[in-house]
């Protein structure tokens, strides 16, 4: 622990409480997985999110993501763990899957990650997984796609605007690619029009790669 740490106590994100990054009252605002409807998306992989863009859990995200609170990432992993536990997995194909779980975390752009001090979707997998293996599943974290440069900051764009801001922006990366066999659940803090959560699933499949369901914390719009 840093001496930091110990000097200036840990206040709550979500309501300045003393003593824990999030506090348990505010940790139960993650409610139950619930199915989350966006156009873009829709017959192509079911959509889930663990809460509305609202309230606690949007003062959660966006200390966590704007305002350096990365000490978040620990509960925040949890929550998404709970989740993936009990998400409705579906494969389409016949071929068999092992046990287990990779999650791809939806990419951002290099300038905004740089600011956060790295991906922080991925850094948010990272996290889920590690709770996932504590409790024996086997679990792998595929960093598969990637934005490249040109690609603007999609908060205040309509769902036009998020297509033409991705198109041919997403690609995937073949040094990520998930590990056969694994149901793949592409990993996303907020869903809005569900232009990114399409962008990402295209990319993996036309890669040959069945995305299993895609899982947000926040659900916007």
């Amino acid at each position: 622990m840093l001496l930091l740490d110990l000097l200036i106590p840990a206040r709550c994100a979500g309501c300045g409480a003393r003593g824990a990054p999030c506090c348990a009252r505010c940790a139960g605002v993650w409610g139950s997985v619930s199915e989350v409807v966006r156009v873009p998306v829709a017959g192509s992989a079911r959509v889930f999110a663990l809460a509305r863009y609202r309230g606690v859990a949007r003062r959660l995200l966006i200390a966590y993501k704007e305002r350096g609170r990365r000490d978040l990432a620990a509960s925040l992993g949890r929550a998404l763990a709970a989740a993936l536990a009990v998400l409705p997995l579906q494969r389409t194909s016949a071929a068999p899957a092992r046990r287990g779980i990779c999650l791809v975390p939806a990419p951002s752009r290099r300038s905004a990650s740089r600011v956060r001090g790295g991906p922080h979707v991925e850094r948010l997998a990272n996290a889920a997984a590690s709770v996932l293996a504590g409790e024996g599943v086997e679990v792998a974290v595929a960093p598969a796609l990637e934005l490249a440069g040109g690609a603007r900051d999609a908060v205040g764009l309509d769902r036009a605007e998020r297509v033409a801001n991705l198109a041919g922006r997403l690609r995937f990366r073949e040094a990520g690619r998930p590990p056969p066999g694994f149901p793949v659940v592409v990993l996303d803090d907020v869903i809005t029009t569900g232009a990114t959560a399409a962008a990402c699933v295209r990319a993996l499949e036309k890669e040959g790669i069945e995305v299993a369901a895609v899982l947000t914390l926040l659900a916007a719009g």
